[in-house]
C-alpha cells in the first residue's frame, strides 16, 4: 500500500491508499508524450515499452498501430472487375501493415507494442485515454481497444499543451470516455470512406489501365485536380495587350502621378489617346476625397494558417511547419498545433494578459512592448462560440531553448502573430483624387498611416504608406476644381497575366475553400467546414501526391506530373475528382462529431457513392500508362521501375531493390531517379538517425549498390537567427 495523487471522480486532485489491484494505466499516442505524463503522475520505473510507479503503468501507441483490414482479408483476391466494388458489412481490424519486395506484411515494432499495452490493459482496472485532443488521436486508441478487447472502463484525458501544470489540471478534470463517442464515429466514418473509395477506385484504375501504380483518393484526386486544372489554365493562357496612360502633375514642387482609370485594350485607340494628353498643358482636379480607414488585426494562426504563412514567407512546406510545430508543442512552448480555431475562449483569456507580458520582453517585441498596453487588449478573436476541439495557436510561457533557426523562426511567428491579434487596428487614412486632361479621368490613390497598431509588431515605423500609392515629393495641397500644370505623359504597354501556378501556401488555401479563389477572410470563415481534408491532414495530402509522383515542386511551385495530368485527363469529369463534393463529405463528418448525423447514414451515402466511382473508373477506355524504366546499376541486364514503396530489378537474380523509404523520409520519384541514373541526389533535408535527431545530407549509390551519407558543408552563424519577415 502507498499514497498517491489521484484523479476523484469529483474532479478534484486528492490523496487516497491504493494497492496495485487498482493500478490505471494511461495510454499516449506515442513515447515522448507518455514519458513526460509519466513523470508527471510518479510512474518512475523503466519497463519496455511502458513507465510504471506510483499506482501507474504509462504505455503508449507509435502513431496507428492498428488499420483496417486490406480487401484480400474479406476473400477479394484483387484480380478481376466483376469483383469489384468491395462494400464490407462490417470492416475488420488488423495489425499495421508495412509493404517490402514480398509485399505487404505486419509491421513486427507495431506487433511488438500491441502486446506490450495488452500486458498493461489487462493488469490495470481503468484507462485514461492521453492520446492527441483530436479526430484521429481518439481514432488510434479506439482501435487498439476494439481490438484488444480489454473490456476496461475508460476515461478522457482532453488537453491542449503538454506544460506539467496542463497534464495535471487534466488529470483532474478527467471526462467519461464515452462522451466522446461522436468524435470516434466521425474518425472512424472517416477512415472507412477513405478506404472504401481509394481501394475500389484504385484497384479499378488498375484494372483498366494495366499497371497497380495508380491511384485515386477521397480526398487525394480533388485535390490533384486543383492542381493539375490551375496549371492547365496557366499553360493555356493567351495574353491580351492593353495600354495604360499617366500624367504627371506639379505643384510647388511636387509631381504626383495620375493613372489613367481605364486599360485601353486597342493599340490605336490608344495612341489617339497618348496623343490628346500630350498637347495637353493643364488637368484639372475634379474630385478629392479624404477617408478614415482601419484595418483590423489578423486572429490568431490555426494550423493551415501558420503553413500559408511559412510557406510564403520562409518557403518551408506544409510538411515542415507541421513537424516543427509538433515539435514545439512536445516541448511544452506552444499549445496543440493540429487545431482548425482561430479563435481564444473566455476561460483562457486570463493567461493571455501573462503570455503576452512574457512574449513583449523579448528583445525581438520590446520596442513595440514599449507602447503596448496590456490592460486595453483587443479582444476581436475571444469568442466561444467559434471554438473547435482546440483554440487557436498560441505560446505557453515555457521559455524557448536550444532551438534551431527554423524552430525559432515558427516559434516567433506564432508569439508575433498572437502579439498582433491582441493589439489595436491599424488606422489610416486613404486619399482619392482624380483628374481630368484632354477629356480623360486619370486618378491618383494614397494610403497614409496614422497609427500602425498591429502593423507595428514586425513592421518598421517608418513604413508609413501601404497599397496602391502613388510617388509624392513634397506637400503640396490640392483643391477641387484645380487647374494644375501637367510636366509629363506616358504611356505603357502592358498585357493580362494568367492566374499563377500553385504554392504550397495558394494550395492550402484552395483546400480550405474547395477549389473557390476567395479572398476575403470572412467569407473563408463562413465555408470553412466545406474544405478538403482538415488542418491536421492537409499537409499528408500534399505530400502523398508527391510521393506517388502525381505532382512535384518546381522552385516554389506545385506542378502536376505527366503521371498526374494522365490521371486528371482521365477523371477530371467523374464527381472522384469534384472538391466541393469532397468538400461537402468533410462537412457531413463535422455533423457526425456534432451528433446531428448519424454515421449509418453517412456510410450509407459512401457505399453508393464508391459504388457509381467503380462503375465510373471501369468505364475510362485508355492505354496502359507507360513505366519509366531504367538499367539496373548492379547487373546492368534487368530493368528497374518505381513503383510505390520500392524500385527492383525485373531479372529475378541480381536481387537489386531500392527501397523509397531511407531514414524515415519518403524519396520522391525524381530522388530516386536521379540515385538510379546518376548515382546520387541532391541534398535531402529531414532526414532521421537512430537516435531521432534530423540532418540533411546527400545520398549516393555505394560500389555494392547500398545508399551512403555525404553531408553538405554548414555555412556559419548564429543558432535562432531566423526571423519572420512582415
Amino acid at each position: 500500500m502507498f499514497n498517491r495523487p489521484f484523479p476523484l471522480p469529483c474532479g478534484q486532485w486528492g490523496t487516497v491508499l491504493i494497492s496495485y489491484s487498482t493500478m490505471i494505466a494511461i495510454i499516449a499516442e506515442k513515447p515522448s508524450v507518455g514519458q513526460d505524463i509519466a513523470r508527471v503522475v510518479g510512474a518512475a520505473r523503466k519497463k519496455e515499452g511502458y513507465r510504471e510507479g506510483n499506482g501507474y503503468a504509462v504505455t503508449w501507441a507509435f502513431g496507428h498501430l492498428i488499420s483496417l483490414a486490406m480487401p484480400e482479408a474479406y476473400d477479394h483476391t484483387g484480380d478481376g472487375k466483376q469483383e469489384l466494388p468491395v462494400v464490407p458489412d462490417d470492416f475488420r481490424l488488423a495489425v499495421r501493415q508495412v509493404r517490402t519486395d514480398r509485399g505487404m506484411i505486419t509491421d513486427l515494432v507495431a506487433a511488438k507494442q500491441l502486446r506490450i499495452i495488452e500486458k498493461v490493459f489487462g493488469r490495470c482496472e481503468s484507462i485514461i485515454v492521453a492520446t492527441d485532443a483530436g479526430r484521429e488521436g481518439e481514432l488510434i486508441f479506439r482501435l487498439i481497444y476494439d481490438y484488444l478487447k480489454p473490456g476496461k472502463p475508460f476515461r478522457r484525458l482532453w488537453i491542449s499543451s503538454l506544460t506539467d501544470e496542463a497534464i495535471r489540471g487534466g488529470l483532474a478534470r478527467l471526462r467519461d470516455g464515452h462522451e466522446y463517442d461522436s468524435l470516434y464515429d466521425a474518425a472512424f466514418c472517416r477512415a472507412k470512406a477513405d478506404w472504401l473509395v481509394g481501394m475500389n477506385a484504385s484497384r479499378a484504375l488498375g484494372a483498366v489501365s494495366g499497371t497497380a501504380n495508380n491511384s485515386i483518393g477521397r480526398v487525394q484526386t480533388p485535390t490533384l485536380a486543383i492542381i493539375c486544372s490551375r496549371y492547365r489554365e496557366n499553360r493555356e493562357f493567351v495574353p491580351t495587350p492593353y495600354w495604360m496612360l499617366h500624367v504627371t502633375l506639379k505643384k510647388d514642387g511636387d509631381h504626383r502621378i495620375f493613372r489613367h482609370t481605364e486599360k485601353i485594350r486597342d493599340r490605336q485607340a490608344a495612341e489617339r489617346a497618348y496623343s490628346r494628353i500630350c498637347g495637353g498643358t493643364v488637368a484639372t482636379i475634379t474630385r478629392i476625397e479624404r477617408q478614415p480607414a482601419e484595418q483590423a488585426p489578423p486572429l490568431p494562426y490555426d494550423l493551415t494558417a501558420l503553413q500559408k504563412d511559412c510557406n510564403a514567407l520562409h518557403g518551408f512546406t506544409a510538411e515542415k511547419t507541421l513537424e516543427i510545430a509538433q515539435s514545439l508543442y512536445e516541448r511544452k512552448m506552444i499549445s496543440y498545433p493540429r487545431t482548425g480555431s482561430r479563435h481564444i475562449p473566455q476561460d483562457v483569456m486570463a493567461e493571455i494578459p501573462t503570455l503576452l507580458g512574457k512574449i513583449i520582453r523579448k528583445k525581438e517585441f520590446r520596442e513595440y512592448g514599449k507602447s503596448f498596453d496590456l490592460t486595453e487588449l483587443n479582444m476581436r478573436c475571444v469568442d466561444d462560440t467559434k471554438m473547435t476541439d482546440h483554440h487557436a495557436l498560441i505560446t505557453t510561457g515555457v521559455t524557448p531553448v536550444d532551438l534551431t533557426g527554423e524552430e525559432l523562426t515558427v516559434y516567433m511567428m506564432i508569439a508575433g502573430r498572437m502579439l498582433e491579434a491582441f493589439s489595436p487596428p491599424c488606422r489610416r487614412e486613404n486619399l482619392l483624387m482624380e483628374a481630368e486632361c484632354a477629356g480623360l479621368v486619370f486618378r491618383s490613390c494614397t494610403s497614409v498611416v496614422l497609427n500602425p497598431g498591429w502593423r507595428g509588431v514586425f513592421s518598421k515605423a517608418e513604413d508609413r504608406t501601404d497599397g496602391e500609392t502613388e510617388p509624392n515629393d513634397g506637400t503640396a495641397v490640392f483643391r477641387s476644381g484645380e487647374r494644375i500644370p501637367v510636366s509629363g505623359s506616358g504611356i505603357v504597354r502592358g498585357k493580362t497575366l494568367p492566374k499563377p501556378l500553385h504554392t504550397e501556401a495558394t494550395l492550402l488555401a484552395a483546400m480550405e475553400a474547395c477549389g473557390k479563389d476567395i479572398a476575403d477572410g470572412e467569407a473563408r470563415e463562413a465555408i470553412r467546414d466545406l474544405g478538403i481534408g482538415t488542418p491536421a491532414t492537409r499537409a499528408s495530402i500534399i505530400e502523398t501526391l508527391i510521393r506517388r509522383g502525381y505532382v512535384s515542386r518546381s522552385e516554389k511551385n506545385i506542378i502536376p506530373t505527366e503521371k498526374g495530368m494522365f490521371l486528371y485527363n482521365a477523371v477530371r469529369d467523374m464527381r472522384v475528382a469534384d472538391a466541393e463534393l469532397t468538400g461537402t463529405w468533410e462537412k457531413k463528418l463535422l455533423q457526425i462529431e456534432r451528433r446531428t448525423l448519424t454515421g449509418e447514414r453517412f456510410m450509407r451515402e459512401i457505399g453508393d457513392y464508391t459504388r457509381q466511382i467503380t462503375r465510373d473508373v471501369l468505364g475510362i477506355r485508355f492505354p496502359a500508362i507507360r513505366e519509366k524504366t531504367f538499367p539496373c546499376p548492379r547487373c546492368r541486364e534487368g530493368n528497374v521501375a518505381i513503383r510505390g514503396k520500392a524500385a527492383k530489378c525485373d531479372c529475378g537474380e541480381c536481387g537489386f531493390v531500392l527501397f523509397r523509404k531511407f531514414l524515415n523520409k519518403e524519396l520522391t520519384d525524381f530522388q530516386m531517379t536521379e540515385l538510379l541514373t546518376k548515382g546520387e541526389t541532391g541534398v535531402i533535408k529531414g532526414l532521421r538517425g537512430k537516435n531521432g535527431k534530423t540532418f540533411d545530407a546527400t545520398l549516393s549509390l555505394g560500389s555494392g549498390q547500398e545508399i551512403t551519407l555525404a553531408f553538405p558543408k554548414r555555412t556559419k552563424g548564429k543558432r535562432g537567427s531566423g526571423m519572420p519577415v512582415a
